[in-house]
């Protein structure tokens, strides 16, 4: 593991070099050296989202566990979708009943539509109300040219960063009250695509657009639709599905020189989920570490 850290911020966060040896896929967070940092030690809520539900899909790691974290602790209950991966949905459970709220724990393929529908329904049925989506879960697969890409990676990148979130939002529609906040977790790549993840940056270009599109169509019900860019951010995604010298030198490109941690995103989503942001609609956050999207 490396000893370099990068300390242009209150605490020194790890940076490159990386080890560069993968996990397998979808990734665990007790599976990454180094560990990231979702906040657990260093969130601290201020009653914000206070009576608060939200839905967060990929809610088991990553930047969900951070966005799920900081939201308890902010005074939200939480249902946390995820694929498999039961022992990091397990402990993002634990995080968010340890801050006083409740947990509700959804395995399942969100490519699947009558899935997502029984998300919302689960979560409405076990909260009484839903106020925040957060549209976080993706899957990417790397291909050095277009003969590389299988037409089942292309289909199943669009079918869960992308139609799951149009999946889940139909069947939320009927339930979110003026207030309500939808968000989506995109990418620094819908701005600067990577030639390696052409189906991946494309999906998360339409997450923006349908963004923009769910602004104009729900903001007239008082229903926010906002973005989050993330730049490279140390999840269980990277060491997964990215190649060795890749993630040995992840977020080296910075100007911050690391990647950042999904501790380092929550706080862009606290503000676009509370009332605070109440005429934010339509934006797109980035949170990339100085990398330019625009």
């Amino acid at each position: 593991m490396s000893d370099s850290t990068a300390s242009n911020g209150p605490s020194p966060r790890p940076a490159p070099p990386f080890p560069g040896r993968p996990i397998p896929y979808p990734g665990r967070s007790d599976e990454m050296q180094p560990r990231p940092d979702h906040g657990e030690a260093s969130y601290t809520g201020s009653g914000k989202l206070s009576g608060k539900v939200a839905l967060i899909t990929g809610g088991d790691s990553g930047i969900g566990r951070a966005v799920a974290i900081a939201y308890a602790r902010e005074g939200a209950d939480v249902a946390l979708s995820y694929l498999d991966e039961h022992d990091d949905a397990q402990d993002t459970a634990a995080w968010v009943e340890k801050a006083g709220r409740r947990a509700l724990l959804l395995p399942g393929d969100v490519a699947d539509a009558g899935h997502c529908a029984a998300l919302v329904e689960k979560t409405v049925a076990e909260f009484g109300r839903l106020d925040v989506v957060v549209n976080n879960a993706a899957v990417q697969v790397l291909a050095d040219d277009l003969e590389g890409i299988a037409i089942a990676d292309w289909d199943r990148q669009y079918a869960v960063n992308v139609h799951a979130m149009f999946y889940i939002l139909k069947a939320a529609s009927p339930h979110l009250k003026p207030g309500a906040s939808i968000i989506a977790t995109s990418s620094v790549n819908a701005k600067v695509p990577v030639a390696q993840q052409l189906a991946y940056s494309s999906t998360k270009a339409a997450l923006c657009n349908m963004v923009a599109n769910l602004a104009q169509i729900l903001g007239k019900r008082g229903i926010r639709a906002n973005a989050v860019l993330p730049g490279p951010i140390w999840t269980p995604l990277i060491p997964a599905t990215m190649y060795t010298e890749q993630v040995e030198g992840f977020g080296s490109k910075t100007p911050a020189g690391r990647p950042g941690q999904p501790a380092e995103l929550a706080p862009a989503y606290v503000m676009l989920a509370s009332d605070e942001a109440s005429y934010v609609n339509g934006a797109m956050v980035a949170v990339t570490g100085g990398m330019v999207t625009i």
